[in-house]
């Protein structure tokens, strides 16, 4: 069950970091492998901040699209 968990979060949060990051979203697919790493990367970034959103689903949801973004701002960094 936490595996469907996590594909759903992370394609949740992959979508809505496509879109804050002005993208028209990737494919479900690649929206859910960033979506993923993205909440990987949050929870540490976070966690290296002492910063605390609030738990559960809407919490996870934003930690995994702050992450996406954050990873997406670098790609786009990377590509120019």
């Amino acid at each position: 069950m936490s595996l469907l968990y996590s594909l759903l979060i992370g394609g949740i949060a992959g979508w809505l970091a496509g879109k804050l990051m002005k993208g028209g979203g990737f494919g479900v697919l690649f929206n859910i492998v960033i979506g993923i790493i993205g909440g990987i990367v949050g929870n540490w970034l976070f966690a290296k901040l002492g910063i605390s959103l609030m738990s559960g689903v809407i919490g996870d949801i934003l930690t995994g699209a702050i992450g996406a973004s954050v990873i997406l701002f670098i790609a786009g960094l990377l590509k120019k």
